[in-house]
């Protein structure tokens, strides 16, 4: 499979029986920067469109089934080439766009792949505490106010 040159990032999310929201956050290892969390995050592949690949990437990181209904985000980034995937594009590709998603998981038990070391599930708060990346801060704001505050200003 061709690594194509975009990243996406998922956040899960649920309700819980007092109606507010949580999202779950995960703990990636990495050689190069230690370990740190984020939300489900990986690149394309092929000819994938970002909902493809975002699909794709929550059921390899997390279990989350075909069927889940996703939200595509306003929120996008670009990040490094070289971060994502070194030089693979050549050297005058030195970032790539990130598509941020909200994935609704309720009901559904997530199940690490070896790409975490756990998860949490956690209030916007606590989530917006623990992300390394702004990239991640700033699609989680946008993902809790559609959910929690948008319907409430209309």
């Amino acid at each position: 499979m061709a690594r194509a040159p975009f990243q996406v990032l998922v956040f899960p999310y649920r309700l819980t029986p007092a109606g507010s929201c949580e999202y779950a956050i995960f703990f990636r290892r990495s050689p190069r920067y230690g370990g740190f969390w984020q939300g489900i995050a990986g690149g394309g592949e092929d000819e994938e469109t970002p909902l493809q690949a975002a699909k794709r990437e929550s059921w390899e990181e997390g279990k989350l089934s075909p069927e889940t209904p996703f939200l595509q985000l306003d929120s996008t980034a670009t990040i490094p080439a070289l971060q994502a995937a070194g030089m693979l594009w050549g050297p005058d590709v030195l970032v790539i766009p990130e598509y941020a998603f909200g994935a609704d998981a309720q009901g559904q038990e997530i199940v690490l792949s070896s790409e975490h070391l756990e998860f949490r599930w956690v209030d916007y708060e606590t989530a917006q505490s623990l992300l390394k990346f702004d990239s991640n801060r700033n699609a989680l704001w946008e993902l809790d106010y559609r959910l929690t505050r948008e319907s409430k200003e209309i």
